[in-house]
């Protein structure tokens, strides 16, 4: 899964490097690693093989995207 061969736990900020997308791990389905898309949304399988740690710079693109996506529903609007 990572360079060090360590899966990372549930709620790891992680990319998922085969669709270039940042997902929370939530867990194993199967061969599979369960995530969670940043702002929320549908979970998808990805393989662990291509999957790696989140580094500093994505991780506060996650929280700006999160907190874009947090203060749209907030008021209403469609996030988009």
């Amino acid at each position: 899964m990572t360079a060090e061969n360590v899966e990372p736990p549930a709620g790891t900020l992680v990319v998922d490097t085969a669709r270039d997308r940042l997902g929370y791990v939530m867990g194993r389905e199967g061969p599979y690693v369960r995530l969670r898309p940043v702002a929320g949304g549908r979970e998808w399988d990805a393989d662990p093989a291509l999957v790696r740690r989140a580094t500093d710079e994505e991780r506060l693109r996650a929280v700006a995207e999160r907190t874009r996506a947090m203060n749209t529903f907030s008021s209403g609007r469609i996030f988009g």
